[in-house]
């Protein structure tokens, strides 16, 4: 019997066909207009349904959510801005950008005077719109480039938005992949923002990839994929969950997977959680690739990591959000993420994947001395070293720290091997009667 790690993208990993279907799936959702509710949300959630099998959930408006209420239901279809010539200057129809996330309602006519303290612009990136919301204060207003803004003449201007608040609710999916075991692995990445496509159409698109990656195969961990709006979303699951959460063994947030920067994870709370260890094993072995400490600022992890919860979630990305130009910008599009980055993304997602699938604690049954390995065929097991993707190095690190205190992931620590290279030697030395599982 071989034991060869099923979790290796195998052809996959030497072509683009895999970024290309995440890049596709990104691009759909893309035009959508996103919030933390509406119909933006049920639509992208639509999208992502053609794909796995999403349970959908509305939270109504007013619904207490801990510290926080569900607020009102947002819906958009129009908002534009003409100038004293008749002429449209910004239109939301041709960037769902152009307008404030969540702004109230208005009609009416304004000096220039007083319309620009209404359209928020960035002056160091003249040529791009920025995104700003104004979900918790509510106020109207609009973004665009600086340098459409400054050539504005004086005048009178109509504004127009018609734009709804109502009592409604707030809507997230999920998906459980249902393994061996009930112990979880959660998988969560934020769904209310609009037009953006590596924060995050690039997550919602690689994850969906992901979850459907894992329907056909046999787990060990169920596998929980949470698409739910930044923040009220994580925190209406949270509340309506809490029950279960001691379940959660570990868990990601993913954001900003899809651009050229160098992969980053950002630890749980605890700091040293499995998930922090297998995730430091990987990117140790990644070029360039960033390890941060946790801290209370950034996405989802903040309130899976809340003192209440302290749940061992870490957030991995490429280029850490707010460090790049392009970041909460109309300059996040589809030419700013490539397929090769999201199969990179992908890539990474499954070598964590599988160590918390393989990982294991061997037991040496024959702990004095070295045992002989030749005369039980063990080097010619080796196939080369290629075969079975055990190495003989493995091999003595294996036998070496199988003392029954040492998972594979403490030995790839110890080592600086590849976990996958000493999984496969571990179960080498298992089929030839070396090993035992140490586990009760």
């Amino acid at each position: 019997m071989e034991h060869i790690s099923p979790w290796g993208l195998g052809p996959l990993a030497s072509s683009t066909t895999l970024g290309q279907e995440i890049h596709a799936l990104a691009e759909r959702l893309f035009p959508i207009c996103r919030s933390i509710t509406g119909d933006g949300v049920r639509q992208t959630l639509d999208i992502l349904s053609g794909h796995i099998d999403l349970e959908r959930h509305e939270v109504p408006t007013g619904t207490q959510v801990f510290d926080w209420t569900v607020p009102k239901e947002w819906d958009i279809r129009s908002a534009s801005i003409t100038g004293p010539d008749g002429q449209t200057v910004l239109d939301f129809a041709d960037s769902n950008l152009h307008i404030v996330n969540y702004s109230l309602p208005f009609k009416g006519t304004l000096p220039l005077s007083e319309l620009r303290s209404h359209i928020h612009t960035l002056p160091e990136q003249p040529q791009v719109i920025p995104y700003r919301t104004c979900y918790y204060a509510p106020t109207w207003g609009f973004c665009a480039d600086y340098d459409r803004v400054a050539k504005m003449p004086d005048g009178l201007y109509r504004v127009e938005i018609d734009a709804e608040l109502k009592d409604g609710s707030l809507t997230y999916g999920e998906y459980l992949h249902r393994g061996q075991t009930e112990r979880e692995f959660l998988l969560s990445a934020h769904i209310c923002h609009p037009s953006l496509a590596n924060d995050n159409c690039s997550g919602l698109a690689l994850l969906a990839t992901l979850a459907r990656s894992l329907e056909a195969r046999k787990t060990r961990y169920s596998y929980r994929f949470l698409f739910a709006p930044g923040t009220i979303g994580a925190l209406a699951w949270l509340s309506r969950n809490q029950d279960r959460t001691h379940l959660i063994d570990h868990g990601l947030v993913l954001s900003c997977v899809g651009d050229a920067g160098r992969p980053a994870y950002k630890r749980s709370r605890r700091g040293d959680a499995f998930i922090d260890r297998a995730m430091a094993h990987v990117l140790g072995r990644e070029t360039g690739a960033k390890l941060m400490d946790f801290s209370p600022y950034g996405y989802d992890e903040r309130q899976y990591c809340s003192p209440g919860f302290d749940l061992p979630v870490g957030m991995f990305q490429r280029s850490v959000h707010g460090t790049f130009p392009e970041y909460h910008t109309s300059a996040d599009n589809l030419d700013f993420i490539g397929p090769e980055h999201l199969a990179d993304s992908f890539r990474i997602l499954m070598d964590v994947i599988e160590i918390v699938e393989e990982d294991w604690t061997p037991l040496n049954l024959f702990p004095k001395g070295e045992p002989q390995l030749g005369t039980r065929g063990l080097y010619a097991a080796l196939g080369g070293q290629k075969s079975s993707g055990a190495t003989s190095m493995a091999l003595l690190w294996v036998l070496n720290l199988a003392d029954g205190r040492h998972s594979l992931l403490a030995m790839a620590e110890r080592s600086g091997l590849p976990f996958r290279e000493l999984a496969a030697a571990a179960g080498l030395l298992l089929d030839h009667g070396l090993l035992a599982d140490a586990a009760p």
